[in-house]
């Protein structure tokens, strides 16, 4: 093999430290660079897994967010309409009492106007009775007894009183 110029001394050597040196540098370089990368590829996976956890709870929370926001509409559409409700009420209770207290000061008037009413009629009476009364005794030019005059006079005005209702 010299011929070609092959020396398999030197050939053999190379080959050994070739085999010496691809050995050394499996166990010493090319496993821990393995490993090394092989721990790498886990915490990529295990970044990867825990993106992908931390997405769905995002997705999950959001999922909440909205269900509580809608809630929470909800909620405050039946405040809004129970407190146009209880509005609606207190207008119409404050219409009736209002409608209430004008129905009594009209009916206190009523009374009030009644009471003046046949006060006023009774001191007609009274008046009508005393100038009856004064006429009749000039009339008759003699004083008869006031307490009879009346009577008489009141006699004839529940006649005439009596006689204009039939």
């Amino acid at each position: 093999m010299e011929g070609i110029g092959i020396n398999l001394p030197l050939l053999l050597a190379f080959v050994i430290n070739f085999v010496i040196l691809f050995t050394l540098l499996g166990i010493f370089l090319y496993k821990p660079v393995l490993k090394m990368l092989d721990e790498r590829q886990a915490k990529i996976k295990d970044s990867m897994e825990q993106a992908e956890q931390i997405k769905e709870q995002a997705a999950h929370s959001e999922e909440q967010i909205k269900a509580h926001l809608e809630t929470a509409r909800k909620e405050g559409q039946a405040i809004i309409a129970q407190a146009t409700q209880i509005g609606e009420r207190l207008k119409e209770e404050a219409k009736e009492g209002a409608r209430q207290e004008a129905e009594s000061l009209m009916a206190k008037a009523r009374t009030e106007i009644q009471r003046d009413r046949d006060k006023t009629i009774e001191e007609l009476r009274q008046e009508f009775v005393d100038i009856a009364i004064l006429a009749a005794e000039k009339v008759i030019n003699e004083t008869l007894d006031r307490e009879k005059h009346r009577k008489l006079i009141g006699e004839v005005l529940e006649e005439n009183t009596t006689f204009k209702q039939s």
